[in-house]
């Protein structure tokens, strides 16, 4: 009788154990955490791409490269207070697209790869990251700095451009522009982002580089100059868009 007691009472504290950990689990503090280190997972994407997110990138690019400070900086397309404007309809796609969607485009674009998992970790983490920017714009206003700067349309000279690169672009992403690792991203060639990514044309890359560039003293270039630049950058190859992906 004593071992039957023992096997009950054994019994009966596996049981409690289990009722805890399951209540432990779907508390409220649980799921912070949980959202919490799916954030953190998604900072560490979205700073590290290429590395943190292998199997879907094609480029040598971080979401970072464009989208500087993790997605902090105004004026650098930031990702701060955007995510309860999503759905929203996009004029590349011409319909409503979710944020998922809009992170697929940056894969397929930006990063010259495939789309996410649906239900991947990867997708999941940048959701909840990207959220996390966002918590201070629960009203769904549009947040200060997004996007790029407006500049008035200027026509490019890439051979002015070219001498602006030399002395402004190349210490950090090569005479060749094939940057260094994920840190200073490749501007042209195989590695680059391809020609259906946002900042494959003259005026988003000057908007872009007018504000932002060159990190060591952003602003210093007069939009003319950040229009040859560009126009420099864009006589140079780079890999084509899939249209196959033009669902995402």
């Amino acid at each position: 009788m004593t071992g039957a007691a023992s096997l009950v009472r054994a019994q009966r504290d596996t049981a409690k154990a289990s009722d805890a950990l399951a209540h432990s689990a779907s508390s409220p503090a649980s799921a912070r955490r949980s959202t919490q280190d799916l954030a953190a997972l998604g900072k560490r994407i979205f700073h590290d791409t290429p590395n943190e997110a292998r199997p879907y990138v094609g480029a040598r690019l971080a979401c970072n490269s464009c989208h500087l400070n993790d997605g902090t900086t105004p004026y650098a397309a930031p990702m701060t207070g955007i995510a309860p404007l999503f759905p929203e309809f996009s004029q590349r796609a011409k319909r409503m697209i979710s944020l998922r969607d809009r992170i697929d485009e940056c894969f397929v674009r930006s990063e010259n790869g495939r789309p996410l998992p649906e239900n991947g970790e990867e997708i999941k983490a940048l959701v909840a990251y990207i959220e996390s920017l966002s918590q201070q714009n629960d009203g769904g206003a549009e947040p200060p700095g997004r996007g790029l700067v407006e500049l008035p349309v200027l026509s490019g000279n890439p051979q002015r451009g070219g001498a602006i690169f030399t002395a402004q672009c190349a210490s950090c992403h090569g005479s060749e522009g094939n940057g260094v690792g994920s840190t200073f991203p490749p501007l042209w060639g195989p590695e680059s982002f391809n020609d259906g990514a946002g900042m494959y044309g003259i005026e988003n890359m000057a908007a872009f580089v007018v504000r932002n560039m060159p990190p060591t003293s952003p602003g210093s270039l007069t939009p003319q100059q950040a229009f040859d630049v560009s126009s420099y950058i864009h006589s140079k190859p780079r890999p084509n868009y899939n249209p196959s992906f033009d669902k995402y």
